[in-house]
This record gives C-alpha cells, sequence and structure tokens, in this order.
C-alpha cells in the first residue's frame, strides 16, 4: 500500500470491541417525544458516535501526531512493572487499551467544547495538534490556519475582535449606527490562540470576556459566537512570556496537556512525510470529520453518563483535603486559606502559625489553596467524557484518576516548602506535577479506604435521610434528628485532630441542623 493511503484511511475495525446493544424497541410513548428525523425509523439506533470519536483519536495517534507516549494507563489484571535506573523509576506495560494524554485530551475537548492549554517547547506539535481539532469539526485547513490568532506584544483588542468601519465613525450620529467588521475566527467552531502568554494584558481581559462569556464587544456593539472548543499554546506551564497571564484568564483554562519529547525511534515517519510531502491535516478522512449537531449530541450523551455515588464521594473526600487552615480565621467558616490569601498576610507566617496536625500525613499542606467550583464542574465533565470515550454507561474510579492531573495542573499549586517535597523519594514530584496530583489522589483514596467510608459514613446516612425531604416530619421526628446530629458532632471532636474532611463533615452538620433548626420554628409556629 502506498504511504499516503496510511493517512487517509480509516481502519473498519471497531476500537473498542463489545457486546452490541440491543435494539431499541419502538414504544408508543415516542410519538410524544417530537418528531423522527428524517429517514430514520423508529427503532433504527442512532449512529455510535462514541465509536467514532474513538476512530478520530486512533487515526491521529497512529498517523497524524506521532506521539508514542501511552501515559493514561488503564489495566484489566496484573501489569508487568519494571523498576529501571538508580532511581528505580517504574516502567508499566498496561494489560488494557490505554492512551496519550497529547491526543486524548485535546479530542475529549472538542468532544465537551471546553478549553485546553497546550505547553511544551518549540517544535513539539501543540499548533499542529490544535489544527487538527480544527479540521475534525469540518473547516478547511486554510480556514483554520487563517483563523488562527497569534500572540505578539503589540496586539490590540481591535486586531482580536474587529474594527469599527471608518465611514461610520466619520458620519454615525450615534453608537448604534456604527457597523463593526468582526473578525472571521469569532463564528468558528474550534478556536486557536498560539502563544496566548505574548498577549498584552488589556487583550487578555478582551480574551477573558470571549472565553468566559462567549462573546465579543466593541462598542456596545454585540457578537454571540457559537459553542467552541479552544486550544490555547504556550512554551511553558507559568504563564511566562512577553506578559504574565492573568489569572482570571488561567482560571478559564479547563485542561494543561503538555507536549512530550519526540522519540528519534519514530525518524523513519518523518522522513516519509518528507519525500512524500505529506501535511497530516490536509489527508484527514471525511469519515471522522464531525458536524456541529453531532458534537451537539456527543454533549448531551456524555452529560448522560452517570457518576456513581461512590465514586462522587472518594471526589468529595479528595477535594475535602485542600481548604482547610486553621490559622487564618477565627470563626470556623473562615479557617481556609482563601482567607489567608485574601488578607494579603504573608503565606510562612500562616503556615507558622498552623499547629497541631501532622504536616507530612495532611494532604492538605501540600497545597497552597482549595479547588473551586469550576474546578470540581470541569472535573466532573471531563471524567464523564472519558468514560464516554472508553464506551462506559458509568463513571469509573480510573476515569477521575486519569483526568484529574490534567484538569488542576494549573489549580491546585503545590507548596513546595511542604514536608513532604523534603523526602529524598518525593524529589521528583517538585517538577512532575501531574505524577504528584494523581500520587495525591492515590493518597486519599488510601486514607477513604482506612476509614471504611463506604461502609461507615454517618454524615453521608443524615445527608440522605434529609435530602428525602422534610415534608410530614412531626416535631418529635425533628427533635430526634437534631439530638442526632448534636451528638455525633461530639464524638468526632472529642480528642481528635482537625483535619480537612472532619472540617467539612462539621460544616455539613451544621448546615443540616440549621435547617432542622428552621423547619422546627415553622412547625412550632404553626400550632
Amino acid at each position: 500500500m502506498p504511504p499516503f493511503n496510511l493517512f487517509n484511511r480509516v481502519s473498519k475495525a471497531p476500537t473498542n470491541p463489545r457486546t452490541p446493544p440491543k435494539p431499541r424497541q419502538f414504544d408508543v410513548a415516542d410519538l410524544y417525544q417530537g418528531p423522527l428525523a428524517t429517514g430514520q425509523a423508529p427503532d433504527q439506533a442512532a449512529p455510535a458516535l462514541d465509536e467514532k470519536l474513538r476512530q478520530a483519536y486512533f487515526w491521529i495517534v497512529n498517523t497524524a501526531i506521532i506521539s508514542p507516549h501511552y501515559d493514561i494507563e488503564y489495566n484489566h489484571g496484573p501489569a508487568q512493572t519494571y523498576a529501571v535506573g538508580d532511581t528505580r523509576r517504574t516502567l508499566n506495560l498496561p494489560s488494557a487499551q490505554s492512551y496519550s494524554s497529547f491526543v486524548l485530551l485535546p479530542l475529549l475537548t472538542f468532544a465537551t467544547r471546553r478549553k485546553c492549554l497546550f505547553v511544551g517547547g518549540p517544535g513539539r506539535g501543540k499548533t499542529a495538534s490544535a489544527i487538527l481539532m480544527g479540521v475534525l469539526s469540518g473547516a478547511s485547513v486554510k480556514d483554520v490556519k487563517r483563523a488562527m490568532q497569534h500572540g505578539h506584544p503589540q496586539m490590540t483588542i481591535a486586531d482580536l475582535l474587529g474594527n469599527p468601519l471608518p465611514a461610520d465613525l466619520v458620519n454615525a450620529q450615534s453608537m448604534d449606527a456604527i457597523r463593526i467588521a468582526w473578525r472571521a475566527w469569532l463564528g468558528m467552531r474550534v478556536k486557536i490562540i498560539d502563544e496566548y502568554n505574548r498577549i498584552p494584558p488589556r487583550t487578555q481581559s478582551a480574551l477573558l470576556t470571549l472565553m468566559g462569556d462567549n462573546y465579543a464587544e466593541v462598542l456596545n456593539h454585540i457578537y454571540e459566537c457559537p459553542e467552541s472548543a479552544w486550544y490555547l499554546t504556550a512554551n511553558d506551564d507559568q504563564g511566562g512570556g512577553t506578559y504574565e497571564v492573568i489569572e482570571a484568564l488561567r482560571d478559564r483554562i479547563d485542561v494543561v496537556v503538555q507536549a512530550l519529547a519526540f522519540n528519534p525511534r519514530f525518524l523513519g515517519e518523518l522522513l516519509v512525510r518528507i519525500e512524500e510531502n505529506l501535511k497530516p491535516e490536509e489527508l484527514v478522512p471525511p469519515e471522522i470529520v464531525f458536524t456541529a449537531a453531532e458534537v451537539d449530541r456527543i454533549g448531551e450523551e456524555i452529560r448522560a453518563v452517570a457518576v456513581p455515588e461512590p465514586i462522587r464521594r472518594r471526589l468529595e473526600f479528595f477535594t475535602s483535603q485542600f481548604e482547610l487552615m486553621a490559622a487564618a480565621g477565627d470563626q470556623f467558616e473562615y479557617m481556609t486559606k482563601d482567607t489567608a490569601r485574601l488578607s494579603g498576610f504573608d503565606w510562612s507566617a500562616v503556615i507558622a502559625a498552623d499547629s497541631g496536625r501532622d504536616r507530612l500525613k495532611d494532604l492538605g499542606c501540600q497545597t497552597v489553596n482549595g479547588l473551586s467550583v469550576r474546578n470540581l464542574m470541569t472535573l466532573l465533565i471531563y471524567a464523564k467524557a472519558l468514560a464516554y470515550f472508553r464506551g462506559n454507561a458509568e463513571v469509573e474510579l480510573d476515569d477521575v484518576r486519569q483526568v484529574l492531573p490534567f484538569v488542576l495542573h494549573d489549580k491546585l499549586r503545590p507548596d513546595l516548602d511542604a514536608p513532604f517535597f523534603g523526602l529524598p523519594e518525593n524529589a521528583a514530584l517538585r517538577t512532575d506535577q501531574i505524577s504528584w496530583l494523581r500520587r495525591l489522589f492515590d493518597l486519599s483514596g488510601a486514607e477513604y479506604d482506612r476509614l471504611d467510608l463506604d461502609r461507615n459514613d454517618p454524615v453521608g446516612e443524615m445527608g440522605a435521610q434529609f435530602e428525602q425531604g422534610l415534608d410530614g416530619l412531626s416535631e418529635r421526628d425533628v427533635l430526634k434528628r437534631l439530638h442526632r446530629i448534636e451528638q455525633h458532632v461530639g464524638e468526632q471532636i472529642r480528642g481528635r485532630k482537625l483535619y480537612g474532611h472532619l472540617y467539612d463533615d462539621l460544616l455539613k452538620l451544621k448546615y443540616l441542623h440549621q435547617r432542622y433548626t428552621n423547619y422546627l420554628v415553622w412547625l412550632r409556629s404553626q400550632t
């Protein structure tokens, strides 16, 4: 087969063989769900978009992007592991289908229409990968490249968004009469900004509005942008460059993906591209190009993936480790790292006053901040997307474990002065943030297992009882529940040091106590 056929050919074999679902039987209730799509029989299954997504992944990773780094590992049964070199670093040979984060995370970003930052040195394929995502959306290579925004120190808001027409500026009697020549890239379904950390701060603010609220504004004129996937590139992950990236803009980025070094064992593939004059972005097979309607449907199907309660509880427990800072506040609710940050007080002085906990054991001592609501929502949607990509109807623990480091890479910041990083065996985790975050999740899971919270979680039981509603509860029932809460609080604080998960449990109990108290006041007012 000629070499170029390898580029525009998609394998007909299923990428993830499994028992096909039974055809859905027609139900008379379907008549009330709206009209059927043209030409679609009632029992005809919709196209398997998860399979199409996997086909796109395997075409990119095997053909377009040379990325032999299978750093998202799954196992079915024991995996072969080897201790390598003087440092005894572990080499894993996974026993199940595993993936390259440099290809998979951008593809999940495309499917969920989120925002992905590529970091890595020049020439590592960051821009090429982003261009491929634009071609998958149905745009031509020429349109994708012309629509790409290149960050530079002189970039203005007009360069980014558009200009008012000069004749209107001279003749218009009001702002409403001024027409704006909007930049064409605003209407693209995939938006690419190359070297975003070279954009001046004032222009970054306009970009923040565009990324956060999905509209552009010039002279009181609004351009509503379509739902888009965003790809940004930078040569490092610290926001460095010509300008420092403003914190709010960094916070809008959902995942950070590192472009790993090229493996020279694959130099032959580069040679074929030179000799055959091949450009992968120009040879994308039409079978893996997605319409806007297909991406809409993928988004709906991803949101429908279930997160089982045991998985959610482990994620809650992990999240609860990081916000507590007892020395930062006097009132219980304000004992958080965010309180210390907002005060502007010296961080080392706050740490020095925080005593009583085992700073090596406490996971919260490894970070200088906690997690925001946006971080958690992003983590959930990417965990759902990864489960969907793998053809599963439910999120598994490994799905959370694999996407968590890329979502929290720029969000959960390490305290490199913490005792944990002072241990010789943890020295590499100072620079390898992906491995550090995955280690954090594993340590949190081990503590969750030690506390046996899957089987012994009184706070979870009381929360589930409250979620059943208050209608019909008698005064005696409410008093009984209030007494149980007060008794459990007393038991939990007796002789125990305050750690993050206990802090959040106590706040949850206070919340439940207040809701029952308010209901009791109302109940007594009715007699």
